[in-house]
């Protein structure tokens, strides 16, 4: 910004001696904020930006007694770097892919939702869910059309989640989704439906002999205050239990949601009935 203080001293000469600013450099002073705003917006630089509009409308209401009506130009301004600040912020929470939220808004979400479970009625279930085959998929059938899988299981898995659920990638062909407020009987119900959409999707519609499945780790913290909670656990460590279970999901046949219930590893649904189910990895309960 060094390299704007001789106009900036310019416009500080056009002042009147007791120190206002004459007419003509006030305006030249409101200019100079406005077309700084303009290059700060246009390189993604939205609060510098908005700061220099803010000091353009305060030069226009310098020294006026009445409040002053703020010019609809500078108005339009504010509102559109608002709106492009908003939608800059939420498009860095996305995943570019699949349009579903990121890493980065996975950690930061879990770690305000653990510090408000006191405030909630129902429990935190997290459901690590992989793609089973995937890369299959993508040496048979492409990478495009790999991608275009991807897309389709996150619409599918977005379905009918309950109010503050969310999908979120985790990495590659992972998701995570979120489901607050719940008892463990709606987790395992809603993870379950989730796995039968991409199950019963018509896959064969992208590509001929197309099909595709998903594995899922349901780790579940009851709410704070149940009688049979424990301390509230870090999402690491939640998350670090669905992937355990994951595990079991895959290793027991895979297309299957694993869970705990009672001390005891299930599986939910038609793979209820199979033999051997394997332990997970790590146990931490």
């Amino acid at each position: 910004m060094t390299a704007l203080r001789p106009e900036v001293a310019e416009s500080d000469r056009a002042r009147q001696p007791d120190g206002a600013p004459s007419a003509s450099g006030g305006t030249d002073l409101v200019q100079l904020h406005e077309s700084i705003a303009a290059l700060l917006a246009s390189r993604g630089q939205w609060r510098q930006a908005y700061q220099h509009l803010r000091s353009a409308f305060d030069l226009v209401c310098a020294d006026q007694e009445e409040e002053p009506q703020i010019p609809e130009q500078l108005r339009r301004e504010v509102d559109r770097l608002r709106r492009e600040h908003a939608e800059a912020r939420e498009q860095s929470l996305r995943d570019s892919l699949t349009d579903s939220y990121n890493r980065r808004y996975l950690d930061q979400r879990l770690v305000a939702m653990v510090s408000e479970r006191g405030a909630t009625r129902g429990g935190l279930a997290i459901a690590l869910i992989d793609l089973d085959w995937f890369k299959q998929v993508n040496d048979t059938f492409g990478h495009l059309l790999g991608d275009r899988v991807l897309q389709r299981v996150v619409e599918l898995l977005q379905e009918d989640l309950p109010e503050g659920g969310f999908c979120a990638r985790y990495g590659g062909e992972e998701f995570v989704l979120v489901l607050p407020d719940v008892d463990p009987a709606s987790a395992v119900e809603i993870t379950e439906a989730a796995r039968m959409r991409v199950e019963r999707h018509a896959w064969a519609s992208l590509a001929p002999g197309l099909r595709v499945t998903v594995s899922i780790g349901l780790a579940y913290e009851p709410p704070a205050g149940d009688a049979v909670s424990r301390p509230p656990v870090a999402p690491e460590q939640q998350l670090l239990r669905a992937d355990s279970l994951l595990y079991t999901a895959k290793q027991s046949g895979r297309n299957a949601v694993a869970y705990r219930e009672g001390g005891r590893v299930r599986l939910a649904g038609p793979a209820s009935g199979r033999r051997g189910i394997a332990e997970s990895r790590v146990v931490g309960y």
